[in-house]
């Protein structure tokens, strides 16, 4: 069982009223969240990045905003000893990928936020946050956060639509509270302010891959 953990240092306020809408919108979705265009687009863009990642056996991975899991289950199947835990702000999209988990030994999948991560210091060797950071409206807390669970030499993947030649940050108004864009620069300098290095960013059309390293 993976243990509980401090809350971060963040002295940001978080807002419950931001979360509800959001929590919402994707419990609607939940149960066509895997339809033939999504699932095929899902897939190719997971392929896609588990190109980047190397070997990792016996990892305990991380991934925030897991959706109904299917990039664990891609992990897993390619990682025999992996062991990995979903979280997702929405409670349906936990529901099917804990009716959906290939390997429940393996993996568990839990309701949470981002900001406010149940987990001890130190437990992952990798976090995965996957068309998921666009979402969040205190990137600065989910960073902290991030930092605080991975171990010290630690990767996150951080991979989300890009903003191409842009610089800061692009807000999108779809979804309740719009989609937040950042260009490598502001990934690279909000990650720094958590104490999460760049090494490197990739395109992976039409999103943009950026790792860091505790």
């Amino acid at each position: 069982m993976i243990g509980r953990g401090r809350l971060s240092n963040w002295k940001g306020t978080v807002d419950k009223d931001r979360f509800g809408p959001k929590a919402r919108y994707f419990d609607r979705w939940a149960a066509r969240y895997d339809s033939v265009l999504t699932g095929w687009a899902y897939w190719w863009l997971h392929r896609r990045l588990l190109a980047w990642v190397p070997p990792m056996p016996e990892a305990t991975v991380l991934d925030l905003g897991c959706g109904t899991g299917r990039l664990l289950e891609r992990l897993a199947a390619r990682e025999t000893a992996l062991r990995g835990i979903g979280v997702d702000l929405s409670e349906a999209m936990i529901q099917q990928a804990q009716q959906r988990n290939p390997c429940p030994e393996r993996l568990q999948f839990v309701q949470g936020k981002a900001e406010r991560l149940i987990f001890a210091d130190a437990t992952f060797d990798v976090v995965f946050c996957t068309f998921s950071f666009q979402h969040y409206p205190y990137p600065e807390a989910v960073l902290q956060q991030i930092r605080r669970v991975l171990r010290p030499g630690g990767h996150f993947y951080w991979l989300d639509l890009s903003v191409g030649n842009r610089t800061g940050e692009l807000l999108v108004p779809v979804t309740p509270g719009g989609l937040r864009l950042y260009s490598p620069a502001l990934r690279q300098q909000l990650a720094g302010e958590a104490e999460l290095f760049c090494t490197a960013h990739r395109t992976l059309f039409p999103a943009l891959l950026s790792v860091f390293v505790s």
